[in-house]
């Protein structure tokens, strides 16, 4: 039988609604951790995006701040950092400042990519070399800032060093997998977006995972696509916004988050739904009882330890609606 009593978690990119602005953006993010949060949702993590005007996730570490400040318990972290675009010292001087403030309520999730295109990864640049080849090293630098004083050089970070921040490792291919095992630290795969690699990344990190100080045993977290309603149809047209977010990928256009349609077919080409659904094929969609089979096949396949759900959903009170549709699954309720 699969387990799928484990933690849920959330990743929220912060996009921007259709018809709304940027506070708007913000206050949402800030309501639905508040809500996840009184469902026992496990953490809240926030995106790095940059160069996006349908999103407000570029100065990540401000957000987490301001969702550690206007809520209780609930872990908060980023979903990720993306390590090419910051120095590790700078990032540990910021989360061990944040750790002093709420103590053990911080994630930090670490990702090697920039989180743009090349432009404005550029524009990002701490060094003229390309930081994406460092990444190993840059992991291995911010373990070390948030570990024992007496382990470190003389450049040290403060506050930083005895924090003892809990670092996840994230990816979309299977690169991360395999320092994610050597390193012992937790893996987060990002299907929600790049679902094509997310069966043999985990299978890499399960078989090469090695035990460390931080972690005996391999932490595997999924984030995948979670659309839940009281019925199935019901779930279908939501899942519109989803589809409208990715074709905006697709097509590179920058459409804030928009209502959802009574069908695709007259907004996308066949080209452009097969790209777009490609992107968002690992997605939980439907009623309470068609997602907890979704759930439990899942679990069947993967048995991974924790699921972080994202919900491109435009109704706020829908969208806060699906996650409790989903922890009611999980919980058994």
């Amino acid at each position: 039988m699969s387990n799928i009593n484990i933690p849920v978690s959330v990743l929220n990119l912060a996009p921007i609604r259709l018809g709304q602005g940027e506070k708007e953006a913000i206050d949402a993010m800030v309501n639905l951790a508040q809500a996840t949060e009184d469902m026992g949702y496990s953490r809240y993590w926030i995106a790095e995006h940059h160069n996006s005007p349908t999103l407000v996730s570029s100065a990540t570490s401000i957000l987490i701040k301001h969702t550690l400040e206007h809520t209780k318990k609930i872990k908060v972290g980023s979903g990720g950092i993306m390590l090419p675009n910051h120095s590790p010292l700078v990032v540990a001087e910021q989360f061990g400042t944040m750790a002093v403030l709420y103590p053990d309520r911080l994630d930090l999730g670490l990702g090697r990519a920039p989180g743009t295109d090349m432009k404005t990864a550029s524009a990002l640049r701490r060094a003229q070399h390309d930081t994406v080849y460092t990444f190993p090293e840059d992991v291995q630098a911010l373990l070390t800032y948030f570990g024992p004083e007496e382990e470190q050089g003389y450049v040290r970070a403060y506050p930083g060093a005895n924090k003892n921040i809990p670092l996840y490792i994230l990816g979309s291919s299977t690169d991360s997998a395999y320092l994610a095992a050597q390193l012992g630290l937790p893996y987060v795969f990002a299907a929600h977006f790049a679902p094509g690699q997310m069966e043999e990344a985990i299978s890499i990190y399960k078989r090469r995972f090695k035990p460390s100080q931080y972690l005996a045993e391999p932490y595997m977290i999924v984030c995948l696509n979670v659309i839940a309603a009281e019925t199935d149809e019901d779930a279908k047209r939501e899942a519109t916004t989803m589809q409208q977010f990715f074709l905006n990928v697709v097509r590179g256009t920058r459409t804030p988050l928009s209502p959802p349609v009574d069908s695709m077919e007259a907004v996308w080409s066949m080209m452009e739904r097969e790209m777009a659904t490609s992107m968002s094929s690992m997605a939980f969609i439907g009623s309470k009882n068609t997602v907890k089979e979704q759930l439990e096949s899942f679990q069947e396949k993967y048995d991974v330890n924790e699921i972080m759900a994202v919900s491109y959903i435009y109704d706020e009170k829908k969208q806060i609606r699906s996650y409790e549709i989903f922890k009611e699954i999980v919980d058994g309720r």
